[in-house]
């Protein structure tokens, strides 16, 4: 649920409340009862806490399992047919004319 920071059209008090997106915007102030209008924030900041983040620490393990998986098949396959690509390689034009 996100903070919402308001300002008295009248006595210029700031405060904030901690309310839901769906909830009504507060219309008065508490201090005096009049008008408010709400501000726009700068939005929290995010802290990083720990020895890293990477995009695989937030996936479920059945994904993490795939994925290695699938990195251990395409590794084999690639070693297996590198010696053939490197032979059979042909230069563009642009690098013939080098």
């Amino acid at each position: 649920m996100p903070t919402y920071e308001y300002e008295c059209t009248k006595c210029d008090h700031v405060f904030e409340r901690f309310q839901s997106m769906t909830d009504e915007p507060v219309k008065r102030c508490p201090k005096c009862k009049c008008k408010v209008r709400r501000l726009f924030g700068t939005g929290a900041g995010i802290i990083f806490k720990g020895s890293g983040f990477y995009e695989t620490d937030y996936r479920s393990k059945n994904y993490r399992d795939g994925e290695s998986k699938a990195k251990s098949a395409a590794s084999s396959s690639t070693a297996s047919s590198g010696s053939k690509a490197k032979k059979s390689a042909k230069k563009t034009p642009a690098e013939a004319s080098k």
